[in-house]
């Protein structure tokens, strides 16, 4: 049985790749930053008790990953998916206004996160069949595709952590690991809003799809759900 551990698992994207996963017969480390408030994750746990196991982490907290890592030393997982992220409240992210306090923030959850992911969990992964580091990162955080301005605290979160991905896919290359970023999409999602583009559902078998069908030639790549490259 194949091993996935995901970030961000309690809603959402990450809560649709534990649902996609488990009913394919993974084992799924579902992590969440408050396991007790995630009723919809701990309803879909109780429906695969036997393929998902619901785990407490808050990305923002380097002691809590060393201590997940610990926990889960004798693992090997094929896929790790940073999924967890978040994007700045209304009214801090346009020329101006900007809250440099969340901005801070936001680094430590969208960019340095991963990162210290990478580096605690390299062993587990290096050990497993699959190898797969995926960021789930954003269409919004490629520097030809900005044509829009603003959104700056977003957007370099998300542009750092694909130059991090690049650097890992390089670094950890000796170790057969494979690691990429992904965009999902303009998804329906408490994100996304009700007026994006596509479903959870799409974005998570596109993005599936395109992580199934990964290989050693993929490194550092930036890809869309769709299987597209995006890019820088």
């Amino acid at each position: 049985m194949k091993t996935i551990l995901i970030t961000g698992a309690n809603r959402g994207i990450g809560l649709e790749f534990s649902r996609q996963y488990a009913a394919d017969g993974w084992s799924v480390l579902a992590c969440s930053r408050n396991p007790e408030k995630s009723d919809e994750l701990n309803k879909l746990a109780a429906q695969y008790p036997e393929f998902i196991k619901v785990l407490a982490l808050d990305v923002s907290d380097h002691a809590q990953i060393e201590r997940l890592a610990q926990d889960l030393s004798d693992e090997s997982i094929d896929l790790l998916i940073n999924n967890a992220g978040i994007y700045p409240k209304s009214g801090v992210n346009s020329f101006g206004h900007t809250d440099y306090a969340e901005w801070m923030q936001i680094f430590r959850i969208n960019t340095m996160a991963p990162l210290k992911m990478a580096e605690t969990f390299a062993a587990q992964l290096a050990r497993s069949e699959q190898k797969t580091f995926v960021a789930i990162t954003s269409k919004m955080g490629s520097i030809e595709d900005n044509s829009g301005g603003g959104n700056y605290l977003y957007r370099s979160s998300k542009t750092a952590l694909n130059m991090v991905v690049k650097s890992l896919a390089i670094d950890l290359q000796p170790a057969g690991i494979i690691s990429i970023v992904i965009h999902p999409g303009w998804v329906k999602t408490d994100m996304g809003g009700p007026n994006a583009l596509i479903s959870i559902e799409q974005s998570v078998s596109g993005m599936r799809h395109v992580i199934s069908n990964l290989s050693m030639a993929d490194l550092g790549k930036f890809f869309s759900y769709d299987g597209q490259e995006i890019p820088w």
